[in-house]
């Protein structure tokens, strides 16, 4: 190679800008997917704790929300792109540092969500038979962490605790006549259990009012829609509202007129062996034990009235109490980041990184995206715009020289003697794909898209780990 040739390789060693991603939910492939799109040269690479790529898509979406999950069609495309590499079964904190991380890429993003949920606080809610929405979600969409929950359906009344969209989800997977689930990429053994389940009746409970509810309309209407199940919904409740929303915005508007036309109308004759309903301003106060102190009997509420209005209106108690029975009870009050390695800045309070557009507060080459960069909010197309922030943000450095690429990184070259030192296998997308496949020949076999596997050690046999 001339001189020149040489120069010239040298420029283009120096323009190869090494990201890594940390995460392989919505979050992480969207700020990758923008980052290889407005960059010519950027290599990135996503790892991922799991050996299965996706986050939540895959274990938050719901089993019978198929076409939300026509995204790992985009995020498949971003993984096989030739300047973009997928590590699975690596624990990013644990079988390596951010500080070693940082060392082999120019820039480092962590997108790795949120893995823990809101606690209640209240006493009780220990108790068998409790469970939050996050655990429940996991144990039916097959995330091997919630395999073995178990849950206990042997009651007829169930209490959701939360007036959003997995609060529905939850409620209408209870709800669903068989037929209709088997169809889907539920896990056989939440399949087997719904099967037996004696639950005929749901309650989403939620401490403030119906103009406050945060679920969508088109999950309400999913679960007014739902065969074999007939909502109860307390007219009283409504009184006035139809003024009230008049001026509020459409999404609202329409959402509220649907609760109060489904409040209103007759029911049909035809007797449904299932209900669901929503109960408004009552605050969970205790989960109550059943006489031997080990099981959840039901929860004792305090009434609440509104303070203010709109989205910032207060539930505040009223000392009314009110008793309700149910032998399950789930706890769908959001989900919750946790830090990641002490090197990290981590607010507690809020859950989040530190950040300013996505960069991470005083650590230069450290960057946030998705719902540990702004708390566990939004559908996918909220977290997609958040990451495309992000990977601007990124863009937006590399080019005015705030990063330096003049100094070439190793990238996974460095990872992967560490990692090898640690006892660590990754698992590459490749590797994914033959587990992908393997799932799916279990579906068809009976007559489902897929069939997850939920064990982490079967995923790494099918591979040859």
């Amino acid at each position: 190679m001339g001189p020149g040739g040489f120069r010239r390789w040298l420029r283009s060693a120096a323009a190869a800008p090494r990201v890594c991603v940390v995460g392989s939910g919505p979050a992480g492939f969207y700020t990758a997917q923008h980052l290889l799109k407005h960059h010519g040269g950027a290599q990135v690479d996503i790892y991922e704790k799991l050996p299965v790529p996706f986050g939540l898509v895959r274990f938050g979406v719901a089993p019978d929300h198929p076409e939300v999950k026509n995204v790992i069609n985009t995020f498949t495309q971003t993984a096989r792109s030739g300047r973009c590499a997928y590590y699975g079964n690596v624990t990013v904190g644990r079988d390596v540092t951010v500080a070693e991380l940082r060392q082999a890429y120019h820039a480092v993003v962590l997108s790795y969500g949120a893995e823990d949920n809101r606690v209640l606080g209240i006493p009780g809610e220990n108790l068998s038979g409790v469970y939050s929405a996050r655990a429940f979600v996991g144990w039916y969409n097959g995330l091997p962490e919630n395999r073995d929950l178990d849950p206990d359906l042997s009651c007829e009344t169930a209490l959701i605790l939360g007036h959003g969209n997995v609060a529905l989800d939850i409620a209408r997977i209870l709800l669903s006549p068989l037929q209709l689930l088997r169809k889907t990429d539920i896990t056989d053994g939440s399949l087997a259990a719904l099967a037996c389940s004696k639950v005929k009746r749901v309650w989403l409970v939620g401490r403030r009012g119906p103009l406050q509810v945060a679920f969508t309309i088109k999950e309400l209407r999913e679960m007014i829609n739902l065969p074999g199940a007939r909502p109860v919904l307390s007219p009283a409740d409504f009184t006035g509202l139809e003024d009230a929303v008049k001026d509020a915005l459409r999404p609202r508007k329409r959402l509220t007129e649907l609760m109060i036309k489904t409040a209103l109308e007759k029911p049909v004759q035809t007797a449904s062996p299932r209900e669901w309903g929503l109960k408004f301003q009552r605050s969970p106060q205790e989960v109550l034990p059943t006489a031997d102190g080990r099981r959840a009997r039901g929860v004792r509420m305090a009434l609440t009235r509104l303070e203010g209005s709109g989205d910032s209106a207060k539930a505040i108690p009223t000392g009314d109490m009110e008793e309700l029975e149910c032998g399950l009870v789930v706890s769908s009050i959001g989900y919750r980041s946790l830090p990641l390695d002490p090197a990290v800045p981590f607010d507690t309070q809020r859950g989040i990184i530190p950040n300013s557009s996505g960069r991470v507060e005083g650590v230069p080459g450290l960057y946030c995206s998705g719902w540990v960069k702004r708390g566990p909010t939004g559908v996918i197309i909220t977290t997609m715009n958040d990451s495309f922030d992000t990977a601007q943000s990124v863009l937006e450095d590399l080019q005015g020289s705030v990063l330096d690429v003049s100094t070439s990184r190793e990238g996974f070259g460095a990872m992967e003697s560490i990692l090898r030192s640690r006892g660590v296998r990754p698992v590459s997308f490749s590797d994914w794909e033959k587990i992908d496949a393997a799932e799916v020949a279990r579906g068809k076999a009976a007559g489902k898209p897929r069939e997850k596997i939920v064990d982490l050690q079967e995923m790494l046999r099918i591979i040859g780990h």
